[in-house]
């Protein structure tokens, strides 16, 4: 596959994660807890047959040293996309440097930040270059 189809290809898993992202909002609403829309989306992802993981842990690696403290990517979809679920009021430059330190990490070339707090869904996408 090359770059330019592969980058449409994650395009379109975007989308899809996106639009699941607005039902679960549409049904919800805003204000919840991260925890309940992390809930939902699992749901979704079952039901739609979209491979993830939630909570996906991630070891630190420092001068060939694993480190004792890990992080956890909220989900992991299509086994390169990290989604990081947010019930905040913006999402803030703190939020945008996390997920890219998660995709970087991971070595995911996307990121997708969903924040549930607002009145309408708020979504980011991150390309790792």
């Amino acid at each position: 596959m090359s770059d330019t189809n592969e980058y449409y290809y994650k395009k379109n898993e975007n989308y899809e994660i996106v639009g699941l992202c607005m039902e679960v909002h549409r049904i919800l609403g805003p204000g919840l807890l991260e925890i309940v829309y992390k809930d939902a989306l699992e749901i979704e992802f079952k039901n739609n047959n979209i491979p993830y993981k939630r909570e996906k842990e991630y070891n630190v690696e420092y001068k060939g040293i694993i480190l004792p403290h890990k992080f956890y990517a909220d989900f992991v979809v299509y086994d390169d996309i990290i989604l990081e679920v947010k019930s905040v009021k913006e999402i803030s430059n703190d939020h945008l440097a996390q997920t890219l330190n998660y995709m970087k990490l991971a070595y995911t070339p996307i990121g997708i930040i969903a924040n549930f707090q607002n009145k309408s869904l708020v979504h980011k996408r991150l390309i790792n270059t």
